[in-house]
């Protein structure tokens, strides 16, 4: 080989290691790295609280953090609007006129999409004794639920609660309705259901409080006079009804918290005549009657109308089951980073398949198939901001426990049928309910000849984890209440198919080696070659 020819090849040797060393460094630069996890921020319902720092502390394994505040629905959205939060959680969605403070609430400039996270009974969590002995049985009428929250019923012996119990001999002690004080997506569900369901009781209420009828949905819950205690979020509620001296109280939360605080819920009437606990399975059986908005073109895709959930003619149904939404950023916008947009599709892909494993012991209920699939399709959106390939993003990964190879709702299907003793009648179950499992004895009369529990295939007695009532001296009546204590909601781990395995970063290290190694390696291996065909010459 010739001078000349040697020099073109040394030369055009290093041309080739300087475009690989150059594509490397190009790729591997911040405008073209591949995403990573970053802090997300998040806020609104606290009726999911519980589900939601369960899988935020089980993430965190992974390097994934979500610092997510409960401060109520409406506060969810107001901070998902004004960009102050990356995504919130709500059980009600944009544009809905509140029968209280008529706010329209509109929906935010944003790009944003509403995700089905988790399914739930919302219940009726009470603090009631007979004789010093906890009541774990009670049994409620959608009829006298509306009473009790609209100051009809204030004695907890009434006509109306003893139709409803034949089997146990109830005080003379005053009813105390526990509200939420904060703008609450759980609030909202109680009373979309008592304006679609008991419209007239509902008025009557309204109207005595100088608000317009017919009257709708509230995120706020009226109140006058001394008759009700208000507390903020979830916990207040709750953690007013567990206290000894709230001996008397009654409210609505979701029924997590009521096997946190180790306190029962009220069995409630469905259409079929019986009285059911929101366990998980009555839960998966009562939304087979929701309606699901299923226009992708709309902006409440994924919205849920509850009319047949109330209405279930299935006799295992809940009446008062619904589901909760994340509202998902959908634009690059408010500070939404790629980075934070891929982090946001891994936590939603967790709990949406993983993650769902752990709703039956937390106290909610795991989302069926087809509002998985369509929570997936959301999550691509999300995904495909950050640049990151979605093709992982797929329902044959998911493990959740509804699933089964044909479609169906196997939680649904599996579902016990309720025992006799649960029917309307002259009969009552003893056994204990939500995070009470100690039975109440009822009168000889009202025993039915059924088993009182769930049955094979019941939902879990969940995790009981605050202990026992306090005790102390609380606020007198017509208080605002707030309950600052831990529930003690703590992470598990489970697997999550992270960001590891070969990624572009790998790849771009590997071409950079290769540059390298031919820049050094090349020139001294063709004078070699030079120097072996001087000798073969010779």
């Amino acid at each position: 080989m010739s001078p000349e020819a040697r020099r073109r090849v040394r030369l055009n040797t290093a041309r080739v290691a300087a475009a690989i060393i150059v594509l490397a460094l190009w790729w591997t630069s911040p405008a073209y790295a591949a995403p990573s996890y970053v802090p997300v921020s998040g806020a609104g319902s606290t009726w999911s609280q519980n589900a939601i720092d369960q899988w935020a502390a089980n993430v965190q394994q992974y390097g994934i953090v979500v610092n997510y505040a409960g401060t109520g629905s409406s506060d969810g959205r107001r901070q998902f609007k004004e960009g102050t939060v990356d995504l919130a959680v709500s059980e009600i969605p944009y544009g809905l006129t509140d029968a209280v403070d008529h706010n329209a609430d509109p929906p935010p400039a944003r790009g944003y999409a509403y995700m089905p996270i988790v399914a739930g009974g919302t219940a009726f969590m009470y603090n009631l004794k007979i004789g010093g002995r906890r009541v774990t049985n009670l049994r409620l009428s959608g009829d006298t639920l509306v009473k009790i929250f609209t100051g009809v019923i204030t004695q907890w012996n009434d006509p109306a609660v003893k139709a409803d119990n034949p089997g146990l001999a109830l005080p003379a002690r005053k009813v105390v309705p526990v509200v939420r004080s904060d703008g609450s997506g759980t609030t909202a569900q109680l009373t979309t259901w008592m304006k679609t369901e008991h419209q007239a009781a509902w008025n009557s209420y309204c109207a005595r409080l100088g608000i317009s009828t017919p009257c709708g949905q509230t995120s706020y819950y009226p109140v006058a006079g001394t008759e009700f205690i208000k507390a903020n979020g979830s916990n207040g509620v709750a953690g007013y009804v567990k206290q000894d001296y709230a001996e008397g109280a009654i409210t609505y939360v979701e029924y997590s918290y009521a096997l946190n605080a180790r306190f029962p819920v009220a069995k409630v009437l469905n259409s079929s005549g019986y009285y059911i606990e929101p366990k998980a399975t009555g839960v998966a059986v009562g939304l087979l009657g929701a309606a699901i908005n299923e226009d992708q073109g709309s902006p409440s895709y994924l919205t849920q109308k509850l009319e047949g959930v109330y209405r279930n003619g299935d006799k295992r149904a809940y009446p008062l089951s619904s589901y909760s939404y994340m509202i998902i950023p959908t634009r690059l916008e408010n500070g939404l980073t790629l980075n934070k947009a891929y982090t946001v599709s891994e936590f939603g892909y967790y709990f949406l398949c993983e993650g769902q494993q752990q709703a039956d012991v937390l106290g909610y209920s795991p989302l069926p198939i087809n509002l998985v699939r369509a929570g997936l399709d959301q999550i691509r959106k999300v995904r495909a901001l950050s640049g990151a390939d979605a093709k992982n993003i797929d329902i044959a990964g998911c493990n959740n426990p509804t699933f089964s190879k044909d479609g169906t709702n196997t939680l649904a299907a599996n579902a016990p049928q309720p025992p006799e003793c649960d029917r309307k009648g002259a009969t009552q179950c003893t056994t204990g309910t939500g995070g009470a499992e100690a039975p109440t004895p009822v009168s000889p009369g009202a025993q039915g000849n059924g088993p009182g529990g769930s049955g094979p295939g019941g939902a879990s007695n969940g995790l009981g984890l605050s202990g026992a009532p306090g005790s102390g001296n609380g606020p007198g009546a017509g208080a605002d209440w707030q309950d600052g204590e831990d529930l003690g909601v703590f992470g598990v781990p489970v697997s999550l198919d992270g960001g590891g395995g070969w990624s572009p970063h790998h790849t771009a290290m590997l071409l950079a080696g290769i540059g390298l190694g031919a820049l050094i390696f090349t020139p001294p291996l063709l004078s070699r070659l030079r120097d072996r065909r001087k000798r073969s010459r010779a």
